[in-house]
């Protein structure tokens, strides 16, 4: 017996009952909803596309086949998010992350910090071609930056996720605005340049709403508190530029195009490196001294290496600021990944997707309305199968032969997947990329989503675009089409 397609019906329940838990997800536990209770919605809301999937004749073993073949597709981002956890820890140990923070107390005016944040993260974004690298080098020492000066971690956080993002994007170096044209059929350099007419306009605006929310916010720097942290950070670690060399070492690998897992393996490697070389005063503080300062120095590093690192300043505040990392902590990340990925499989495989998107086209009947539905479609695919890359391959797939009937170039399709897809991904909390900036940033997505301008701005004018005709480009014709049009003239 062959399996049959869904019902509108049978696409709803599964989508309903997961709007439905994590709304109570959020609403009973608040920002600890992603440390457990999201998990657990994600595999009740998969236990129900189960069932309509076993209603609809497909078998257990295809769909617990659909679902080990989901959670895969999330092992290359698992290894980028555990050599994460283990860099924030060496490079907290090295000194690496506290002489980034020292030296932007001293150079960050709070008026300006806001915006200063969002184009700092855009440029090294660019200059790499990574978001997550950037937050978790320059974003946390952002973040560390922001509580020494007093300002606001969600607004800090949305501006690093906005710089992150745009410069993402208008990278070469990026894997998704590779993949983006390479579903739809575009060349990358078009689609770059044809990106620019919404991502370009959207960060300026973002980075004016900074500017604005900084001078108009009671940010005035205690500067008693700045010299607190300071005298803390000299009396604890030795700052000086040499500490900032394995961050220039890693930004030179990505630029290189050396892939982000071994990228950040290497770069918590060299934090080690560092630490034993250059902070022997801190090492020789926190090594066991019973066992001989070799050893005793290899073991606090493999255990810096797991389970993160911790220092006692004799100031609580203080030492939240400066501990954190290692493996371990990101093990809940990696647990709601696997869930979120498993959901989205189930309902991939069985169909309930693109039962969606074939009624969306029904009433798309205008170029507007076909970007506005793609742009809608990518931001559902982020939600329910928690993958930008999904958000992307997925809608691509389902959008590209109605592109071409419309006689609508490819650019076009490719600037939207990035537009509905890409962006707006690190906005949801149960997404690889918003769990992972909570995981890196310490702010849940849900406190920093409405700061992140970029991010929520750029879907926005793409549909204004859309709708208004502006740089909404044709098929060229190909050349026999040509050829006859000028006989007949």
């Amino acid at each position: 017996m062959s399996a049959k397609q869904p019902s509108f019906l049978d696409a709803s329940i599964p989508l309903l009952v997961l709007v439905i838990l994590l709304s109570a997800s959020v609403y009973l536990f608040g920002d600890n909803s992603s440390y457990g209770p999201n998990q657990i919605a994600l595999f009740m809301a998969t236990a129900v596309a189960v069932v309509v999937g076993l209603k609809n004749g497909y078998s257990w073993s295809v769909i617990e086949k659909a679902m080990v073949n989901g959670i895969s597709l999330s092992l290359g981002a698992v290894l980028i998010l555990l050599s994460v956890g283990a860099l924030i820890g060496t490079w907290m140990l090295s000194g690496t992350v506290p002489t980034l923070i020292y030296y932007g107390l001293q150079l960050l005016s709070p008026s300006w910090f806001y915006a200063a944040s969002c184009l700092l993260c855009g440029i090294v974004a660019m200059s790499i071609g990574s978001s997550w690298t950037t937050a978790a080098t320059i974003g946390v020492a952002l973040i560390g930056v922001a509580q020494g000066l007093g300002l606001s971690p969600a607004i800090t956080a949305g501006a690093i996720v906005s710089g992150a993002y745009f410069g993402d994007k208008i990278s070469p170096l990026s894997e998704t605005t590779n993949l983006a044209p390479a579903v739809a059929g575009a060349d990358l350099f078009d689609h770059i340049r044809h990106m620019l007419w919404t991502t370009v306009p959207s960060f300026i605006l973002a980075l004016l709403l900074f500017t604005v929310i900084g001078f108009n916010s009671d940010v005035s720097a205690d500067f008693a508190r700045i010299n607190e942290i300071s005298q803390v950070l000299t009396e604890n670690f030795s700052i000086s530029a040499i500490s900032l060399v394995p961050l220039f070492i890693l930004l030179t690998m990505a630029v290189k195009k050396v892939p982000a897992f071994p990228t950040v393996f290497i770069g918590a490697l060299l934090g080690a490196v560092w630490a034993v070389f250059f902070q022997q005063d801190l090492m020789s503080r926190l090594v066991e001294q019973d066992v001989g300062y070799t050893l005793a120095s290899i073991k606090l590093i493999w255990h810096i290496f797991h389970a993160g690192f911790v220092i006692e300043t004799g100031n609580a505040s203080l030492n939240d600021l400066l501990s954190g990392g290692g493996m371990s902590s990101m093990l809940n990340t990696i647990w709601l990944v696997f869930c979120a990925m498993m959901f989205g499989a189930t309902i991939e495989k069985i169909g309930l997707l693109r039962k969606f998107v074939e009624s969306i086209l029904f009433f798309a009947k205008s170029t507007g309305s076909l970007i506005t539905s793609t742009i809608a479609t990518c931001f559902v695919t982020n939600v329910l199968t928690a993958d930008q890359y999904m958000s992307i391959v997925m809608p691509g797939r389902m959008f590209k032969e109605e592109y071409e009937r419309r006689n609508l170039a490819p650019v076009n399709l490719s600037r939207t997947l990035e537009d509905g897809g890409t962006i707006t991904s690190p906005l949801i909390p149960w997404n690889t990329c918003g769990a992972y900036m909570h995981s890196v940033l310490q702010v849940s997505p849900l406190d920093y989503a409405m700061y992140a301008f970029f991010n929520l701005i750029n879907p926005v004018l793409a549909i204004i675009y859309a709708y208004c005709g502006i740089k909404i480009l044709k098929l060229t014709p190909p050349d026999s089409v040509v050829q006859e049009v000028v006989a007949k003239t």
